[in-house]
């Protein structure tokens, strides 16, 4: 396991567990997100957006997390490993809420100066409102994706709760000490 990626819904806690992975592996950790958002919430354009990407991941270890499409071929076609955030939607739903409402509160820094707001928790950009929205979606797209021959080099871990995660994440840090 030496070029990770970390996937699942929102609020499943992709960039905390691709974190802790890559502390483990000795790996640096990449987080799409901070590479996707501009500062005032703007996304960069696909071209930039993949060249980031690749720069990012470009060494012979790395761990990253997130779902974007638009790289997934240059994420997926290079890495070794998946893993897959595959909790159920009341968990999912209730973290991003709660997560939601504490960066709202605490005024948390994202990425490039970002902030979420009140449309984070209401409205048509609502996070748990986007969770509601493509958690099905997603979970059928990652297991068509899964199946593909494309794919068929990956080594997919499908965790399907917190405990099965950290249970692993125990497991991994102790194999490399």
């Amino acid at each position: 396991m030496r070029r990770v990626v970390v996937v699942g819904t929102s609020g499943t806690g992709k960039t905390t567990g691709a974190s802790r992975i890559a502390a483990a592996l000795g790996a640096p950790h990449v987080e799409l997100d901070s590479l996707h958002w501009g500062s005032g919430w703007t996304e960069v354009p696909d071209e930039e957006f993949r060249s980031r990407t690749m720069e990012a991941t470009s060494g012979e270890s790395w761990v990253a997390d997130g779902n974007y499409s638009v790289v997934r071929d240059i994420l997926w076609g290079r890495a070794d490993t998946i893993v897959w955030l595959d909790y159920p939607l009341r968990v999912a739903f209730w973290r991003t809420l709660r997560r939601t409402v504490r960066r709202i509160l605490t005024r948390e820094e994202l990425w490039n100066g970002n902030r979420e707001g009140l449309s984070a928790l209401v409205g048509p950009d609502s996070m748990p409102l986007w969770v509601l929205k493509t958690y099905w979606k997603r979970r059928r797209q990652y297991l068509e994706l899964f199946a593909s021959p494309e794919y068929s080099h990956l080594t997919v871990l499908r965790h399907g709760s917190t405990g099965e995660t950290e249970r692993w994440l125990a497991e991994l840090s102790a194999s490399q000490r």
